[in-house]
C-alpha cells in the first residue's frame, strides 16, 4: 500500500478520535475527497517542476504515533529561544506536551486547535476563519482532512502581546518513520500586535515528513511578525504551507531561515484585502550536501495603495539545490501598488544548483513593480582584500556571506532571535566569528 492509499484508509480511524457531528468535520470529509482526487503533487505540475516528492513517498510512514514520549526539557532546551520570556506551545510527535508548554495568559487566547475545535466559546471564530484562505490543493487538503492539533492563537482587538510566542514541534524518532500534519490558526484583531517564532525539529536520524498548514488573519491595523527557523536533521523533510489574509493598514512580515533538512518546501501566500497595507517576505537559505530548499511565494494585490517587499538570499554548496518561484499578481483595481521582489543567490560549488523564476502579472496601469534575480559566486577581489588583512580564507569567506545576507538579518525585530540565527549561520558555515550581527 502506497502512502496515499494508507492515508485515505487511515481517515476512517481518525474519525473515531474526533466529533463527527461538529461542522468542521464536513470540511474534513470534503478535504479527504479532494486529496483522493488530486493526490500528491508531481513534477508534471508547473509549480512543482523542480521539486520531487517521490523519494519521500516511498517510505512506509506511520500516520499516528503509537508510542508516548517522556521527553524532558533538558532534551530540547537548546532549541528554545530561552534568552527571552515567551509563551510556548510544544508538540511531540504531533501531540501536545503540557509539561513543556507555557500558555498561561490574560487577555489573549494561546491554546490548541483541538480545544478551539471542540469548545463552544470558539465556535464563531472557527466558523469565520478556519479553512477560509487555505488553497484547496492536494497537500493542504490532506492537512485539512486530518486537522486536529496545532496552535490556536487569537489576539483580541487592541492587545499588544508583550512576549513572543514560540511554537515548537519535536519528532522523537520513536517511530521508524513518521508523518505529522500540524494545523495552526492565528487571528490578530484590530490594532493588535504579536510576534511568533516557529520551529520543526527532529531529535534523531529517523525519517520524518511534516505537512504543516498555517492560516494567519491580520485585521485592520494589525501587526504580525512571524519567524520560521528551519534547521533540521538530514533525514527530516518539511512542507510548510502558510496563507495570510490582510485587512486595511495591517503589516505582516514573514522571515524564513532555511539552514537544514533533507527537503524543505515553503508555500507562502499573501492575500491583500484592504488598502494601505504592507506585506514583507524575507528569507535566508544556506544548504550543502544534497539538501533541497524550495521557496514558492505569492502576493496577491487586490486593493489599491498597498506594498509588498520580497527579499531572498541563497547560498548553495556541494550538490544542494535551491528553488525560488516568486509570483506577484496585481489586479486591475490595485492601482498605486508598490511591489518589489528580489532573489540573490551564490553557488559555492559547480555541482550546486539554483532554479529561479520571478514572475509579475500586472493588470493595473498605475503601479511600481520590479523583480530581479542574480546568480553568481563570491567576489574574488573582496576575498583577496580580506585575506591581505590577515583574515584566513575560511573566515573571510564567511564574512562575505554574512555581508551578503545581512539586510535580511537586520530586519529581525527580536534581538535575541537575531543572535540565535547569527550563531546558526556561523555553525552552518563552520566558523566562529566571535560576534553577533
Amino acid at each position: 500500500m502506497d502512502l496515499k492509499d494508507k492515508l485515505i484508509s487511515s481517515f476512517m480511524a481518525f474519525e473515531n478520535t474526533v466529533d463527527v457531528n461538529h461542522p468542521v468535520h464536513e470540511v474534513r470529509s470534503e478535504a479527504i475527497k479532494n486529496f483522493e482526487n488530486l493526490g500528491f503533487p508531481s513534477k508534471k505540475m508547473e509549480e512543482w517542476k523542480y521539486t520531487s516528492l517521490k523519494s519521500l513517498l516511498k517510505s512506509d510512514m506511520s500516520v499516528f504515533p503509537k508510542k508516548e514520549s517522556n521527553l524532558d526539557y533538558k532534551d530540547v532546551k537548546q532549541y528554545f529561544i530561552h534568552e527571552i520570556e515567551s509563551y510556548k506551545i510544544v508538540f511531540i510527535d504531533g501531540v501536545y506536551s503540557s509539561h513543556l508548554s507555557e500558555t498561561s495568559h490574560e487577555g489573549l487566547d494561546v491554546c490548541l486547535m483541538s480545544a478551539a475545535l471542540s469548545k463552544p466559546k470558539y465556535r464563531l471564530l472557527i466558523e469565520n476563519y478556519f479553512n477560509k484562505i487555505a488553497v484547496r490543493d492536494g497537500l493542504t487538503s490532506l492537512n485539512t482532512a486530518f486537522s486536529k492539533e496545532g496552535a490556536f492563537i487569537n489576539i483580541p482587538r487592541g492587545v499588544v502581546v508583550e512576549k513572543p510566542i514560540q511554537i515548537l514541534h519535536f519528532s522523537t524518532g520513536m517511530e521508524s518513520s513518521l508523518m505529522t500534519q500540524p494545523r495552526n490558526l492565528i487571528v490578530v484583531g484590530e490594532n493588535a500586535h504579536v510576534q511568533i517564532i516557529e520551529r520543526h525539529q527532529s531529535l534523531t536520524d529517523n525519517p520524518t515528513l511534516t505537512n504543516s498548514v498555517t492560516e494567519i488573519f491580520a485585521n485592520k491595523r494589525g501587526i504580525v511578525d512571524y519567524y520560521k527557523i528551519q534547521n533540521d536533521k538530514d533525514a527530516a523533510s518539511l512542507i510548510d504551507n502558510t496563507y495570510i489574509s490582510q485587512q486595511r493598514n495591517s503589516h505582516v512580515s514573514v522571515h524564513t531561515f532555511s539552514l537544514g533538512g533533507k527537503l524543505t518546501r515553503n508555500n507562502l501566500q499573501f492575500f491583500q484585502k484592504g488598502e494601505y497595507l504592507d506585506s514583507t517576505l524575507k528569507g535566508i537559505t544556506i544548504t550543502d550536501k544534497k539538501q533541497h530548499v524550495d521557496h514558492s511565494t505569492l502576493v496577491h494585490h487586490a486593493q489599491p495603495n498597498c506594498e509588498s517587499h520580497q527579499d531572498y538570499k541563497g547560498i548553495y554548496a556541494d550538490k544542494s539545490t535551491g528553488v525560488f518561484n516568486g509570483r506577484i499578481v496585481v489586479e486591475k483595481e490595485a492601482q498605486k501598488t508598490n511591489g518589489f521582489q528580489q532573489s540573490n543567490n551564490i553557488l559555492l560549488d559547480d555541482t550546486a544548483t539554483i532554479n529561479a523564476k520571478p514572475q509579475l502579472e500586472i493588470f493595473a496601469d498605475d503601479v511600481r513593480c520590479s523583480h530581479g534575480c542574480t546568480i553568481g559566486q563570491l567576489d574574488d577581489e573582496a576575498l583577496l582584500y580580506l585575506r591581505s588583512r590577515g583574515i584566513p580564507k575560511k573566515e573571510a569567506t564567511a564574512l562575505l556571506m554574512f555581508g551578503f545576507a545581512n539586510n535580511v538579518l537586520e530586519s529581525v525585530k527580536i534581538p535575541e532571535l537575531k543572535q540565535r540565527i547569527t550563531r546558526l549561520i556561523a555553525d552552518k558555515l563552520g566558523v566562529n566569528l566571535g560576534f553577533d550581527l
